[in-house]
């Protein structure tokens, strides 16, 4: 048994995890972490022992890549934390491929970006629900909205525009907000988007055929890592495509019963700093 005892007392145990845990180690892994309820809590930073837990997996030369349904500024922050000022990061649940970089002007530069039409997605969003709170994401500033979130609920600057200029240009992602929102899943589903449950009166609306997992792919297919060499962490429902793609898949403990049942392992939930249990099966 090896412990590696860090600061805040505590002790990260290296090699005594069961046999279905270990994984080669010698090559490097492409390594896709969801943020909230696996990296830290909403609202809060990443803990410390994570934070640690995160630079030694990148010492050992594997690829950390963010993937979250967050939108590019809600991401940066959380990568600065971790260290990480290069690699590749996933945003806005996969409608957002972006290369970390520390020459680049504001930090970064995109790779890929997807977007479709938001005017009828929002009209159809009024006419079901007229008092519905409506985002669009607008990549690296923050969104447009009919009506301002609460600012924890979202990152960057907000700009409230009339209805009509909500869907004035081709977005990436867009989110809709409001009691019942979820009867709309299925009718925008057949209108041509993806939308995927962000909460109990939330959805994600991104474009057509997307998820966490498409662009994740491309990115291991840019790095070469072999498909074996593919690791994801998660908990939410918009992580159920990542970690049907990962070679070794881990679910949060607190993560919905659908998420568990995809993955090939669940750790310790979020107050357990769970994902630091699957982390450290790569060191």
């Amino acid at each position: 048994m090896t412990a590696l005892t860090v600061p805040w007392g505590y002790v990260m145990i290296l090699d005594d995890q069961p046999v279905s845990m270990r994984v080669r180690n010698d090559a490097p892994h492409l390594v896709a972490l969801d943020i909230d309820g696996t990296l830290l809590v909403t609202g809060q930073l990443v803990p410390e022992p994570t934070v640690l837990a995160v630079q030694l997996v990148r010492g050992r030369k594997h690829h950390v890549v963010l993937a979250s349904g967050r939108s590019l500024t809600g991401i940066l922050p959380v990568a600065k934390q971790l260290g990480i000022t290069d690699g590749w990061v996933v945003a806005s649940n996969g409608a957002v491929t972006a290369r970390l970089c520390d020459t680049c002007a504001d930090g970064y530069m995109l790779e890929d970006v997807l977007t479709f039409d938001v005017g009828p997605v929002a009209q159809m969003a009024l006419s079901r629900f007229p008092d519905v709170q409506i985002g669009v994401e607008e990549i690296g500033i923050g969104y447009r909205v009919n009506r301002a979130f609460e600012p924890h609920e979202v990152n960057g600057a907000q700009r409230v525009v009339p209805v009509a200029e909500l869907g004035g240009l081709p977005a990436s992602r867009a989110i809709l907000r409001g009691p019942d929102v979820l009867d709309l899943l299925d009718p925008l589903r057949r209108h041509g988007v993806t939308a995927t449950q962000a909460g109990p009166d939330w959805i994600d609306v991104t474009p057509r055929h997307l998820s966490k997992a498409t662009s994740l792919e491309t990115i291991r297919a840019t790095l070469g890592v072999p498909q074996h060499n593919t690791f994801a962490v998660g908990d939410g429902i918009n992580d159920i495509e990542m970690l049907t793609w990962a070679a070794r898949a881990v679910a949060m403990g607190h993560a919905p019963e659908a998420v568990k049942a995809i993955a090939h392992e669940t750790v310790g939930d979020i107050s357990q700093h769970g994902v630091i249990q699957a982390l450290k099966t790569l060191l």
